[in-house]
């Protein structure tokens, strides 16, 4: 079990709810943390993907139920660093999540290899009976991303 609280960003946010997004035209996973008082990430629920409205909507049902104040969009890129057309439509749709909610505070974070990261994490953990459940990798791909955000 990884001790959290060794981390820059961990007193940074410490006692601040944070958000993670793992944005996918089918699915969206989520996860959430609040450094002090949860002792990991944990995995939230999935949005299906219906338009980018409906998403932000969704998601502001989740900003309020746990009274988030940190939103962190896991962006990704090629090995080497370089953008896809997948990396400038996630990026574009920051760009819409920051203005619906202009409130809270903002990151993207590098979601380079999280799904396959996700499914490795699956194969060794009882808690998905070592099996990897498709239904959930979208989520435990946003815990990985916000764990990844703690550490950086």
């Amino acid at each position: 079990m990884l001790d959290f609280s060794t981390y820059k960003r961990f007193k940074t946010f410490e006692n601040k709810n944070i958000m993670a997004i793992d944005f996918g035209l089918k699915v969206i996973g989520t996860a959430f943390f609040r450094p002090g008082r949860d002792p990991f990430p944990y995995i939230g629920q999935k949005i299906i993907y219906q338009s980018h409205l409906e998403t932000l909507k969704s998601l502001a049902q989740f900003v309020d139920d746990e009274s988030v104040d940190i939103l962190v969009l896991g962006i990704p890129y090629f090995l080497d660093g370089k953008e896809s057309e997948t990396t400038k439509f996630i990026k574009n749709f920051g760009v819409m999540v920051r203005q619906y909610f202009p409130e809270l505070e903002f990151f993207e974070q590098d979601e380079t290899l999280t799904t396959k990261a996700a499914m490795d994490r699956m194969q060794n953990s009882p808690q998905f009976n070592f099996k990897i459940d498709m239904t959930m990798i979208d989520c435990v791909a946003a815990t990985i991303i916000l764990e990844d955000f703690i550490r950086s």
